[in-house]
């Protein structure tokens, strides 16, 4: 039988990234967090963190915060069916991996009546939509929105649209590296603007268009400076199509090989036993998310 305030204490070391964080959020000293996590080894017979900045969980690790994630659901379930067991009467809380460009277009305008609608609280940790698998894997996160399709053992994937994105630049820039058109040479000497070292749609938009995957690049972890920098003539770079409507109405950014798209598969990833919350926000996922979503070739 499971001890869960030790299993608590290694989700909020992992979640919150160090023991001196997990202690506030649980409401402990450090030294009891860290006595928490020896008793946890001690009883499973081996180590269940790597001591390292943030820590880490070990593969055991892992298959205890999955756990723990599923748990956590199901609970919610229970504590609504007989409310006398919640004596904490807090707002229900999921933490969601997802890419930083879903969270600056699409989601928040799907999500927020069906947080509104269930008194939900999110948590949102931000991956590049080709590795947001990762945090759920790890136990860190109870679904994720990313670009691959093949679930994790005991999950379920469901297909949720693809975002388009157009490689575009600002005129100046288009005037001054590619006056003459863009070429596959042109297009590898001119400065690009890649979101982190993660990100392929560059890569990919360059392979399509015969070029080699190879050119200097600004590197920009952040989906608004990411069209700023282009509409200041810094570079070129990939950008969803839902994102800079204005800016191309505006003609402050125009397309550097007009026609040419990248689209990027999205895919919701949820456990199988994730209860009845977590199966509710995934039928409100595919019903809303392809309103925004492009869902046709």
């Amino acid at each position: 039988m499971f001890d869960y305030k030790l299993l608590a204490a290694l989700a909020a070391v992992v979640e919150q990234g160090g023991f001196e964080r997990a202690a506030h959020s649980l409401g402990l000293s450090q030294s009891a967090v860290s006595q928490r996590i020896k008793l946890l080894e001690a009883r499973v017979g081996q180590p269940v963190l790597l001591r390292q900045a943030p820590p880490q969980p070990t593969e055991l690790g892992r298959r205890l915060l999955n756990h723990v994630q599923q748990v956590r659901l199901l609970e919610r379930d229970l504590q609504h069916q007989v409310p006398e067991l919640d004596d904490r009467h807090l707002p229900e809380r999921l933490r969601i991996a997802l890419n930083a460009d879903s969270l600056a277009t699409w989601w928040a305008r799907v999500l927020a009546p069906f947080c509104a609608r269930h008194g939900l609280l999110l948590d949102h940790v931000v991956e590049d939509q080709e590795v947001g698998l990762r945090r759920m894997r790890a136990g860190e996160v109870a679904a994720c929105v990313c670009a691959a399709e093949r679930p994790l053992a005991g999950a379920r994937s469901e297909y949720l649209g693809s975002m388009r994105y157009r490689a575009l630049a600002s005129p100046a820039f288009m005037a001054r590296h590619f006056a003459e058109g863009p070429s596959i040479d042109s297009l590898a000497r001119a400065p690009a603007v890649v979101y982190g070292p993660d990100d392929q749609l560059q890569h990919r938009f360059m392979a399509a268009a015969g070029a080699s995957a190879s050119f200097i690049h600004h590197l920009c972890p952040s989906s608004e400076g990411f069209v700023r920098l282009l509409a200041s003539g810094l570079g070129w770079g990939m950008v969803p199509e839902l994102q800079v409507s204005g800016e191309l109405a505006r003609g402050e950014l125009v397309e550097v090989l007009p026609g040419r798209a990248v689209d990027v598969p999205l895919y919701w990833h949820h456990w199988r036993n994730g209860g009845q919350l977590l199966g509710a926000l995934t039928e409100h996922l595919i019903r809303q998310a392809p309103q925004w979503l492009v869902t046709t070739p």
